[in-house]
């Protein structure tokens, strides 16, 4: 009931291409890899609001089916790639609540955020062009969002290290410590 925008049909040729190409990004992100640590991803989905349009307050299903698989997918995290610059439109700003407060998200065309999927969040309504973006979810092999977080932080300071070229014991000493914790938390 609080879904009002256009979306590209699952599964439909054009959404297959599309997804592929975005899946095959996300491949080559270190980002995303250090900040999802995905398991597996559901196929991309691609929407779009015009003026008027809008998606209300929700938390996205904690089960998705894959499509054709009958296999089922926990989704930890939800991510928007945004495909149209901020300018082209007015409004459709992502809102994602958390215990820190509301935090508003309109990136550039080709940016993308990560969040946990547990977090309520929105679509503001675009008041005018139209606000294109393509959406998915991750089953990380880290459940824990705290988990996560700290390996994140972790993965961040081990490459930090490795730039530096500074302590080459202590960067293989941390990133032991890294591959350790990632085993002892990992869900796989």
């Amino acid at each position: 009931h609080v879904k009002h925008n256009q979306q590209l049909a699952e599964g439909s040729p054009l959404a297959i291409e599309l997804g592929n190409i975005v899946l095959s990004a996300l491949e080559r992100n270190p980002l995303f890899i250090s900040a999802a640590l995905p398991n597996r991803i559901y196929p991309p989905m691609f929407n779009r609001y015009h003026e008027g349009m809008h998606f209300g307050s929700h938390v996205d299903g904690s089960i998705r089916l894959l499509p054709g698989t009958g296999d089922k997918i926990r989704t930890d995290l939800s991510a928007t790639l945004f495909l149209a610059q901020p300018e082209s439109y007015d409004g459709g700003e992502l809102l994602i609540e958390d215990t820190y407060g509301t935090h508003t998200v309109k990136l550039a065309a080709g940016d993308m955020i990560l969040y946990p999927a547990s977090s309520l969040h929105r679509v503001n309504p675009v008041t005018r062009g139209a606000r294109l973006a393509c959406f998915f979810w991750v089953q990380s092999m880290v459940r824990d969002d705290g988990q996560r977080t700290m390996l994140f932080d972790l993965d961040g300071a081990i490459q930090g290290i490795t730039a530096s070229n500074t302590n080459e014991a202590s960067r293989v000493k941390l990133a032991g410590v890294y591959h350790n914790l990632l085993r002892m938390c990992s869900q796989i």
